[in-house]
């Protein structure tokens, strides 16, 4: 038998064989030093430099690798694409770094899916294989630096530390004055992923020319057919997001000069022309209709235009903020000169139905089920809504759910009375009435009440925007960008104080690689002494580890310690 003596590059480099090896804190960190670098170019103009950074970065084993672990590590790792091939294994993972090579390189078509929208119809998904959502990652750590800081102040979708709430801080900060802007151009792209021009792609974004032509290019398999793609970034592709913010970044500013040199800069300014995108979703502001159908509306529609965009005549439209307008699911408007902004009317009623449709599917399920199903929903829901005005939907929401909850619960004794139902489904022990709960055995086997989350019982509490000039990839605004992380993570946790302990008492990284915890990585509530062997549920035995370093401390037997913080100042 003939042996090769050929190693394989990483080999060579000195890079770890085994996936379980890799160390993941230098990763991260040598990822990170060549992304603050490519930044700093960006704000320079020094575009060649860019260029040979990011040829740099996409051929680093360190940034490979951290492409792999996104893809394996996020909530698609289960879904494969044309191909049906899974990395799901320590073995093929490792060996999948070698694997992403510019060289050589084609990606496979994309598997086209459908998923409902909250309108009733669905949305196109284009699923990649392993292997193109790697090399899609691998090549998104070189343009996300270029693209955070190039793009709008005020655009905050798909962006780091960026959120629908600081969208909405953002248009009541803009709108909420008695001498704010009173009218809203509302506007919609249609078919904004599916349409966006190749050629211009291409030409303006600043990335490898050929790999971003391939993936342009590669196609749709639907039905067992092959369809090709002659416009648009597919939606399911890791890097669509940030292609799509690239392309409609620079509308602010376009408009902004465009209307100083057509009018001058005092009457521009005088119209109070302020632009808030999420995404593919943005409002216009400005002091009058009659000024957003002459002089802003045209631009808009020039600039999509040249990327190959246009408005949508049935969902665009102008209003007046007096008798409000929707947008990301709440309602602004202002009551005899004050801005109030509350849940959607939309919103409320798709939430209302979601809720309906899961108590009717589970019918037969024990009520500790149902609660278990609905109360990551609600928690959900009340966590969106909660920097709003929001109580009185709340408190509508609870009793139209207890309505549900009722005639679930008379349902399933035909023959008992009210009374015995009641009594059954909302025990009252401690004189809070109504309460939909139940006895229900916890993790250490103790019995307790399990209840089902109330939305009334939500605190509202207001959004501290994040800065329009915020940067991931500036050092100076690194503080201020782990004080937002930490800041959305507890938030998220607080209805886990355990949880939330833990994070703190961890400074928000990982036990075992020191990396950060957020909520694409996910995490994993590990006992550093197991249960089975007498370890205690209390928080000095537990200890917050990324999914895959869970994975690692159990197969190689490994050992973790608490951080230096204690649980105590955490608490």
């Amino acid at each position: 038998m003939k042996v090769s003596c050929r190693k394989t590059r990483s080999a060579l480099s000195g890079a770890p064989q085994d996936w379980f090896a890799i160390d993941w804190h230098r990763v991260e960190r040598n990822v990170r030093g060549t992304q603050i670098r490519i930044a700093k170019a960006t704000l320079e103009g020094n575009w060649r430099r860019v260029k040979a950074l990011q040829r740099m970065l996409t051929r680093s084993w360190s940034a490979k690798a951290l492409a792999v672990r996104r893809v394996t590590q996020n909530q698609g790792e289960r879904t494969a694409g044309v191909d049906r091939d899974l990395w799901d294994s320590p073995e093929r993972r490792r060996h999948a770094i070698d694997e992403l090579k510019r060289r050589g390189y084609r990606p496979l078509p994309l598997r086209r899916v459908f998923i409902p929208k909250a309108n009733g119809k669905e949305r196109p998904l284009g699923i990649p294989t392993m292997k193109d959502r790697a090399m899609q990652a691998l090549y998104l750590l070189a343009l996300e630096p270029v693209a955070e800081s190039t793009s709008d102040p005020n655009s905050y979708g798909f962006r780091r530390n960026r959120s629908t709430s600081d969208a909405m801080a953002q248009i009541f900060a803009t709108m909420s004055q008695g001498a704010s802007a009173a009218w809203v151009l509302e506007a919609d792209i249609k078919g904004c992923f599916d349409n966006i021009d190749h050629d211009w792609l291409l030409t303006n974004v600043l990335i490898d020319r050929g790999v971003l032509r391939k993936w342009l290019k590669a196609g749709i398999v639907f039905h067992g057919q092959f369809q090709a793609t002659n416009a648009g970034t597919p939606q399911g592709g890791i890097i669509s997001p940030t292609l799509a913010n690239v392309a409609l970044n620079g509308l602010e500013r376009q408009l902004t000069s465009q209307l100083a040199s057509e009018l001058g800069i005092g009457k521009a300014k005088k119209l109070k022309v302020n632009v808030v995108r999420y995404a593919d979703d943005f409002i216009i502001t400005c002091v009058s209709d009659a000024a957003l159908e002459t002089h802003v509306k045209p631009k808009v529609v020039t600039f999509l235009a040249q990327r190959g965009l246009e408005l949508s005549a049935e969902k665009t439209r102008i209003t007046h903020i007096a008798n409000g307008f929707d947008f990301l699911g709440w309602n602004f408007r202002k009551y005899s000169g004050k801005m109030l902004i509350k849940p959607g009317r939309k919103n409320v009623q798709a939430f209302y139905r979601k809720l309906k449709e899961t108590i009717s599917k589970h019918k037969t399920v024990p009520q500790e089920e149902l609660i278990r199903l609905l109360n990551p929903m609600l928690r959900g829901w009340a966590e969106y809504h909660r920097p709003v005005v929001a109580k009185q939907a709340f408190s509508r929401m609870d009793y139209l759910l207890f309505k549900a909850l009722w005639r679930w619960s008379v349902r399933r004794h035909p023959a008992k009375s009210a009374e015995w139902v009641r009594k059954k489904y909302f025990p009252s022990p401690d004189n809070r009435n109504w309460v939909f709960r139940t006895m229900a055995v916890n993790s250490e086997g103790v019995r307790e009440w399990k209840e089902l989350h109330t939305l009334a019982s939500n605190p509202i509490k207001r959004h501290v925007k994040i800065a329009g000039e915020f940067n991931p990839f500036d050092p100076q605004w690194e503080k201020r960008g782990e004080e937002v992380r930490q800041e959305r993570m507890l938030a998220s946790m607080r209805h886990r104080t355990s949880w939330s302990a833990l994070y703190k008492s961890q400074r928000g990284l990982c036990g075992l690689c020191q990396c950060k915890i957020t909520k694409e990585t996910g995490w994993h509530d590990h006992h550093i002494q197991y249960r089975v062997h007498g370890g205690s549920d209390a928080l000095s035995n537990r200890i917050l580890l990324h999914p895959d370093c869970h994975t690692q401390v159990h197969n190689l037997g490994l050992a973790v310690v608490k951080p230096t913080l204690s649980l105590e100042r955490a608490l």
